[in-house]
């Protein structure tokens, strides 16, 4: 398999992974980037987390990103008198603002907004999708529906309105008091649920206010339906699958897929597949055939990283799962097709931008030299992240000044992020000797071979990336 993966692998942590040893197996199994889901825990027990992570960052000697993940608004029914009733299909079922617990023929939907939303032929999808209605009538504080799939209805379960744009805002007053909690425990990317428009995540941007870098959570059609907008503003972007696959028909999601990692991954931005990647192996030591394609499908689309969820947050095999997609992500990389596809959906440069033409010069200089890596000196890590929009063949080792910098590139593709700050001298030739010696210890270069580095001159000038250089590692 090759040395180097470049699908980076986000990881979710929970009660069976939160201890230093998981998370250090964990690590040592393949996994780049942690996801901390603030819809569960509190936060010092995520406090506690990121704190060893930081240890072993330092114990490892690598740079590992942090994505605190924001519950967002969660919809759902009340209560019942029995805490569950049985359904029929084509039975009428009424959504009322009666606080009273429900029973057979009606329940209360505590969401007065949502309620003047809706319109007679509306549809109502009740946990994840099992239950289905159509609404047949609607008054002040009420909607009848007619109930078109689904045997059984319990306590609380989640509401989705398919093709609504929800009158709610994105984030709610817990997840502004998380934002500012994961903000001052030093996460590096904040997920934003429920985003809808590109207000929505003007919204989080303003209140990270660049502490931190933000992706948006894709999980509902009107995401995808202001997908530009959106993305222009974000950081990056996690296609969440499950939420997103309730709401349209399960045929348009493969497609869906497709569009959304080849335009966000476009724009420079790192693209995150998520949801039931390797959903069986919550329970079982193997995946099953679709799921090892399915993750291999995400591969071939060009996503940035693909995420295991429960799989490692409460799985029995947290650890086994990551060197399960590790695999999977390396045989795929090493595919002739795999290979012909990013070759076939590669970018152009982008208009007018002389850094990105260096970059885009730098790729394709390192196949006609046939390098074994090539080199990005970066302050922001705009370098870092133009060349992993051209998913080149080898490792991209990015040497930042900036250790926030580092950790957030740890979720971009290809990139080996290494805080380092020192350059060497500034005259091109020590930043090239230094970066070889660094690309020795990282093992993905050896001495003879060549490589191909862009930086800025004079060094330390941010957005300045204006030079190109063949080496070789001495």
């Amino acid at each position: 398999m090759t040395p180097q993966r470049h699908t980076k692998i986000l990881a979710t942590l929970g009660p069976a992974s939160n201890t230093k040893e998981v998370i250090k197996g964990l690590l040592e199994a393949g996994v780049n980037i942690f996801r901390l889901n603030f819809s569960h825990g509190t936060h010092a027990d995520h406090s506690a987390v990121v704190k060893i992570i930081r240890g072993l960052e330092k114990d490892m000697n690598r740079s590992v990103g942090i994505v605190a993940d924001m519950q967002g608004p969660k919809l759902r029914i009340g209560d019942f008198e029995n805490d569950k009733i049985a359904l029929e299909i084509g039975q009428t079922f009424r959504f009322d603002l009666d606080a009273a617990p429900g029973n057979e023929t009606r329940v209360c939907l505590p969401h007065p907004e949502i309620l003047k939303s809706l319109e007679e032929g509306s549809a109502i999808f009740l946990d994840d999708g099992k239950v289905r209605a159509r609404i047949t009538k609607k008054g002040d504080d009420f909607v009848e529906a007619k109930i078109e799939s689904g045997a059984a209805l319990s306590n609380k379960k989640g509401l989705n309105l398919p093709g609504a744009v929800i009158p709610i805002p994105a984030l709610t007053e817990k997840d502004k008091v998380d934002l500012v909690a994961a903000l001052d425990m030093g996460v590096d990317w904040i997920a934003q649920s429920f985003v809808q428009t590109a207000d929505d995540v003007a919204e989080a941007k303003a209140l990270i206010n660049d502490r931190a870098l933000l992706m948006v959570k894709l999980e509902k059609p009107s995401a995808i339906e202001n997908l530009e907008e959106i993305i222009h503003l974000a950081d990056g972007a996690m296609l969440a699958r499950g939420d997103l696959g309730v709401e349209i028909a399960p045929e348009k999601v493969p497609a869906t897929q497709k569009r959304v990692v080849r335009y966000v991954r476009e724009q420079g931005k790192p693209i995150v597949v998520a949801t039931q990647m390797l959903e069986s192996m919550i329970t079982n030591a193997r995946p099953t055939r679709a799921e090892a394609s399915d993750v291999a499908t995400a591969v071939y689309d060009g996503a940035d990283a693909v995420m295991l969820s429960a799989e490692t947050a409460a799985g029995d095999y947290p650890v086994r799962a990551v060197e399960i997609m590790d695999r999977i992500c390396r045989y795929t990389e090493e595919d002739e097709t795999y290979t012909e596809m990013m070759a076939i959906s590669h970018p152009d440069t982008m208009d007018g931008d002389p850094s990105d033409a260096i970059t885009a010069a730098a790729y394709y200089v390192s196949q006609d030299v046939d390098a074994a890596f090539i080199v990005t000196y970066t302050l922001s890590g705009s370098t870092a992240l133009r060349m992993a929009r051209q998913r080149p063949e080898v490792p991209i080792l990015c040497l930042t000044p900036d250790v926030n910098v580092a950790r957030r590139l740890s979720v971009s593709y290809g990139v080996i992020s290494v805080f380092d700050p020192e350059t060497g001298d500034d005259d091109f030739i020590g930043p090239a000797r230094h970066a070889a010696k660094i690309a020795i210890e990282k093992d993905i270069g050896d001495k003879g071979q060549t490589f191909v580095m862009t930086a800025g001159v004079p060094f330390g000038e941010k957005g300045s990336t204006n030079l190109l250089r063949i080496a070789e590692v001495g």
